[in-house]
C-alpha cells in the first residue's frame, strides 16, 4: 500500500491582525537552517481527538513527507494546513487520540508562568517560564515580522543547558491549563523561548474546519503537577514526535 501524497495548503488571513499588548522591546532574528530544508523531528500535540494535531509551520515547510510517530513507526500524514501569519502548522488528517488539549486565544498577563512540552534533542522535556511579554520575531533573511510572545526560561526537567531544539512544535501552557502558544525557537544564549501568538493559533484552529472538541481546562499547581500531566500526555499519545524527511536534489 503506497504512502498518501502529501497535500500542503496555506492559511492567510484577509483581515488585519490584532495587535497584541504589552510589547516587549527585544527584537528577535531566528536563523533558517543552513543549506535549506532537511531531515529532522519537532513535537506535536492533538487539538481534536478525531486526529487533528498542531505543531510549528518550520517543521512542516518544505518537506516531501510529514509522518506521525505511532509506536515504534511513524504514520504518514496527508495534509497540513500551514498558518502564514505565525509558526504554526495544523495536520488535519492525522492519528486519533483519547484527549485533546485546549487551546485559548487570550494572552496571558506578563510575569505570569508557562510550561513547555516536547522533545529537544529527542528527549522528553519540560520547561517552565515566566513571560516577558509580546515580541517582533523575523525569521532568517525575509523581512516580514511576526508577533510571538517572549518567555525567560526558569526550570528544567530533566535538569541541563543543552539547546531546546526539538521542542519546536510542543504546546506552551498558561498557568489556567489553556495552550496559549506553540513553541518556535529557543535562544540558549539569552535563555528565551518563543511561542507563537495565541490568536494566530486559534485563528488557523478555527479555518482548519477540523477542530471541534472543547476539552476542560485545568489550572496548574505548580512543575510538580505539570510534570505529573506531561508525562501522562506521553503515555496516553497526546503529545507525539513528528518526523519530516525531505529528498534529495536530483544528482546530489
Amino acid at each position: 500500500m503506497g504512502v498518501p501524497p502529501l497535500e500542503i495548503e496555506q492559511y492567510d488571513p484577509r483581515s488585519p491582525r490584532r495587535p497584541m499588548p504589552q510589547w516587549s522591546d527585544e527584537q528577535f532574528v531566528i536563523e533558517d537552517r543552513p543549506g535549506g530544508p532537511a531531515d529532522s523531528m519537532g513535537t506535536a500535540f492533538a487539538v481534536d481527538r478525531d486526529g487533528a494535531w498542531l505543531t510549528a509551520e518550520h517543521v512542516t515547510h518544505g518537506c516531501t513527507r510529514i509522518g506521525l510517530e505511532n509506536g515504534a513507526f511513524a504514520r504518514p500524514v496527508s495534509r497540513v494546513i500551514e498558518s502564514r501569519e505565525g509558526d504554526a502548522s495544523l495536520v488535519a488528517d492525522a492519528l486519533t487520540s483519547s484527549a485533546a488539549l485546549p487551546l485559548s486565544d487570550r494572552m496571558p498577563a506578563p510575569g505570569s508562568t508557562g510550561y513547555h512540552m516536547g522533545f529537544p534533542a529527542d528527549v522528553p522535556t519540560l520547561v517552565q517560564s515566566v513571560l516577558i511579554g509580546a515580541a517582533n520575531a523575523r525569521r532568517g533573511r525575509t523581512e516580514d515580522s511576526q508577533p510571538v510572545l517572549a518567555w525567560a526560561e526558569e526550570a528544567r526537567i530533566p535538569a541541563g543547558e543543552g539547546t531546546l531544539s526539538g521542542i519546536s512544535g510542543g504546546p506552551t501552557f498558561a498557568e489556567d491549563g489553556h495552550v496559549v502558544g506553540v513553541n518556535s525557537a529557543a535562544t540558549d544564549r539569552r535563555g528565551r523561548i518563543l511561542t507563537t501568538a495565541p490568536d494566530a493559533v486559534m485563528r488557523l484552529a478555527l479555518a482548519s474546519r477540523v477542530v471541534d472538541d472543547r476539552p476542560v481546562a485545568y489550572p496548574f499547581q505548580g512543575l510538580a503537577d505539570a510534570q505529573r500531566r506531561f508525562v501522562a500526555w506521553l503515555d496516553q499519545g497526546v503529545i507525539r514526535r513528528i518526523f519530516c524527511d525531505v529528498d534529495e536534489p536530483a544528482g546530489g
